[in-house]
């Protein structure tokens, strides 16, 4: 959402124009909206489905003199247009007495049985297979992408805002849109050219990037990554579409006759091409599924065109209204290949029809398709992609020739009007605005201010802590960076600070040399895993909420020095080098070990020199960026595997033990489709030496009040400690399933969470022995049985908040054992 606040910043125009308009509100005689009714121009394949509500809105670039509504069990009826322009109608249906005598016809929930829509549909699901590029060994083809953004709900109380004052110019021209019927205004527009290569005997896809322009953003390919991955690709022939990170029900899916009632409404030639049309909408509501037609082949059965709509009641956020449409060329008399893909969606705070937001829209064009031209395998393997000034500076001649689709002459105004727009100091107090919101930075030149959201924090040991910080920013792909912060604590009355550098000596295989320091107070055991990030900090020891005293704090120096690099995509190899002292930050916890066999002189400090080698792999990960750092665009969709062999070596520069540790972590999101998205994480380690209870691997507790993936919500800090451990962390979103069966509460659009947490680990004697702690902490170890516990959770709560309730499994003897917690996270999800 932060990043859609850029897109307000970059108002320009561009607009269409449709010659005939007709938009109302369709009822039954009794005054009842009646939803999925057809609206067709008479005469033409042009038309679209009343929402939910019975209301409609639909246009033309053609000229019609009448529009048809018909619907199931109701009188098909012919309404004369007067005007190119028709708003604000009322078309009330007469039941009917008996159905249509040419096409068998259904009313309200359809039938499983008997029911040609569905015969039709099962010869689709036998055939999918056969159609598309899926056909050939090999084959390419030429992809032109068009994606635009609108602010919608134009009005005078818009224009009039202040937020505008200055830019009252770009209002001067708005239009309809052919969907919603809303009036919008073009803020962004973006085009690419791609050649796209796939073999399928190798199950491999390349895609290069032959060109981008956009307005006013020609070099940010942060911004075009997000754009791009907000609207990913799709298969109509998929059972489930993923659209903003929820997987709606495909209307061609095996399963669809559990989600959707189908009534086969039509049948002519399309393109020359016999096609039945089936019309299809929901069996229930709050669910993610379409409603809309399609035209399917009676040959082949391959579909020819297919429009999806989802409805109202869907249970996702911040967007309204979603419209698909996808048209198919047939090769050969057999073969059916995609040509064109448009995607609307309508982002809002609510769903109000006059609530105000954003449209964005996406159109894909293909052509140019070869096949069975072998390339190789050597021309699929990964090769590290460099940042091309010429790709995103082409001449207009090169986009002359490698449109798909000429820009009508208000898509080619946009790119003039932001020009006039960069002038303006009003929009330019908004981009700046915006680009805050987005990336939590305040811009300089050459240097940003931040990050802003960690200014405050608190803790027992610090009190108030108050944080400023920055990085040296010259652009998008700087080669280095360095960044740094210095915070200052109002009850310890000590300054910190942290200062980081890293440089990228290589772009192909990106070998990067890291190092810094950093002198704070921190929360050790916050995670299982340790990376040593040296400007990291966990949000248990600066969180502003928690439960009890928490003065089990350290003290921590920390120098770092690393060499990293990926000798393939998203496979990276890390050898660092560490020096780090550890002492306890308050008098009300120890760290302390004894130094000698008959254990009676203690030492409070740890000073340890580490090596260690990170293997990190993380395969389905999308980055942008081309400089030492990237962005990653999907952020947490991904499987992420991590391993950690470090080496502790006693004497050198004064370090205090020698031992060996190794670690390893899996975390993998699963989407099941209708079922919602279960999150599985798998952690275990072994510390081989004896170490103190600075080096042993903590439980990672939490005693604050927000939820904290990975971590155990009933668990107070160092209840457990270990020095070999395996830990399991299972959690399923089910995405409101069972709610939006419940009457009433489907309505509020809430979302199940259900949550399983597991550790087992074991702390050795002589571990043990070696820690001259006696009351805090307590060493305790889950060796008896694995530590479990369980979580029920409740999602979506006023669209920001979720609200988990803890229950603890065992383990109720141990000292201020908590049995039951509640904690809370704020997020913005769709």
């Amino acid at each position: 959402m932060a990043k859609i606040t850029v897109f307000l910043c970059c108002l320009c125009t561009v607009f269409t124009y449709a010659q005939t308009k007709v938009g109302g509100k369709v009822t039954d005689e009794q005054g009842e909206p009646i939803p999925f009714v057809n609206v067709v121009f008479a005469n033409s394949s042009e038309g679209t489905i009343t929402n939910d509500d019975g209301t409609f809105y639909l246009q033309s670039e053609n000229t019609y003199s009448s529009v048809v509504f018909s619907f199931v069990g109701f009188e098909t009826k012919s309404l004369t247009l007067n005007n190119a322009v028709n708003y604000k109608l009322d078309i009330v249906l007469k039941e009917e007495a008996s159905a249509l005598s040419e096409v068998v016809i259904y009313q309200g929930k359809t039938s499983k049985k008997n029911n040609p829509a569905i015969d039709i549909l099962r010869k689709i699901w036998a055939n999918k297979r056969k159609n598309g590029v899926k056909l050939f060994d090999q084959y390419q083809y030429k992809k032109y992408e068009k994606q635009e953004f609108d602010l919608n709900t134009i009005d005078s109380s818009l224009i009039k805002s202040p937020i505008f004052k200055g830019m009252e110019f770009i209002f001067k021209e708005t239009d309809t849109n052919a969907v919603t019927g809303k009036t919008y205004l073009p803020i962004f527009l973006n085009e690419a050219v791609y050649r796209v290569y796939g073999d399928n005997k190798l199950n491999k896809e390349k895609e290069i990037l032959l060109g981008n322009k956009n307005s006013g953003f020609s070099d940010n390919q942060t911004l075009i990554a997000f754009v791009k991955d907000l609207y990913a690709e799709y298969d109509v022939y998929d059972n489930y579409l993923k659209f903003f990170d929820k997987s709606f029900v495909s209307p061609l899916s095996t399963t669809g006759i559990d989600n959707y009632n189908y009534v086969l409404a039509d049948s002519a030639f399309v393109d020359n091409k016999w096609c039945y049309k089936i019309v299809y909408y929901p069996r229930r509501k709050n669910e993610l599924t379409f409603k809309g037609d399609f035209w399917v082949n009676d040959t082949t059965w391959a579909i020819k065109n297919i429009k999806l709509q989802v409805t109202k009641s869907a249970n996702i956020n911040w967007v309204k209204e979603i419209y698909i449409e996808q048209d198919f060329k047939v090769l050969n008399d057999s073969v059916f290949l995609i040509t064109r893909d448009h995607f609307m969606s309508d982002f809002s705070l609510n769903k109000k029809q006059e609530s105000r937001g954003i449209y964005g829209k996406r159109t894909t064009l293909y052509d140019e398709y070869v096949f069975d031209q072998e390339k190789g395998a050597q021309f699929y393997k990964y090769q590290p992609q460099y940042y091309n000034d010429h790709v995103y500076n082409r001449e207009s001649s090169f986009w002359e020739n490698n449109r798909l689709e000429e820009l009508n002459k208000d898509e080619r105004q946009v790119y003039v009007m932001l020009d006039t727009l960069k002038t303006v100091k009003a929009f330019q107090r908004l981009y700046n605005v915006g680009s805050i919101l987005a990336s939590g930075y305040v811009e300089f030149d050459n240097f940003d201010f931040g990050p802003i959201f960690s200014t405050f924090g608190y803790n027992d040991v610090e009190g108030l802590r108050l944080r400023v910080g920055g990085r040296t920013y010259f652009g998008r792909n700087d080669p280095w960076r360095i960044e740094g912060y210095t915070a200052y604590g109002l009850k310890d009355n000590k300054f910190k600070y942290g200062i980081s550098g890293k440089w990228l000596l290589d772009k192909k295989m990106r070998l990067i040399i890291a190092g810094g320091n950093r002198r704070d107070v921190e929360q050790l055991g916050a995670s299982l895993t340790n990376t040593n990030d040296v400007l990291g900090r966990s949000l248990a020891s600066s969180s502003l909420i928690t439960i009890g005293a928490n003065t089990s704090l350290t003290n921590i120096n920390l120098t770092t020095a690393a060499l990293s690099f990926e000798p393939f995509k998203n496979f990276n190899v890390r050898f660092g080098g560490s020096f780090r002292t550890l002492e306890s930050a308050s008098n009300q916890f120890s760290l302390a070990y004894f130094t000698d066999e008959a254990r009676t002189q203690v030492e409070n400090k740890t000073r340890q020199t580490q090596f260690s080698t990170m293997l990190k792999y993380t395969p389905k990960r999308k980055t942008t960026g081309y400089g030492v750092e990237r962005i990653v665009v999907n952020d947490g969709d991904y499987p992420e595997l991590f391993m950690n062999y470090s080496l502790g070596l006693k004497d050198v520069l004064s370090s205090d033990f020698d031992y060996k540790k190794l670690q390893f972590y899996y975390r993998h999101p699963w989407q099941l489709g209708g079922f919602g998205k279960l999150t599985t994480t798998l952690e275990t380690g072994k510390t081989y030496g004896e170490v103190p209870l600075s080096l042993l691997n903590v439980v990672p507790g939490n005693q604050t009040l927000f939820s904290i993936y990975g971590s155990f919500p009933l668990l107070d800090f160092y209840e457990f400690v270990t020095d070999e451990y395996a830990s399991l962390h299972i959690e399923h979103n089910f995405n409101g399933r069972f709610f939006s069966r419940i009457p009433v509460v489907r309505d509020w659009n809430l979302r199940e969470i259900i949550s399983v947490r597991g550790v087992y680990g074991t702390l050795s004697q002589a571990n043990r022995d070696l820690n001259a702690s006696t009351s805090n902490p307590i060493l305790l170890a889950p060796d008896q049985d694995p530590y479990w516990s369980w979580s029920a959770g409740i999602g979506n709560i006023f669209k920001i908040f979720r609200i988990d309730f803890h229950f603890r499994g065992n383990y109720f003897q141990n000292p201020e054992a908590r049995s039951f917690g509640v904690t809370g996270a704020f997020g913005f999800y769709f």
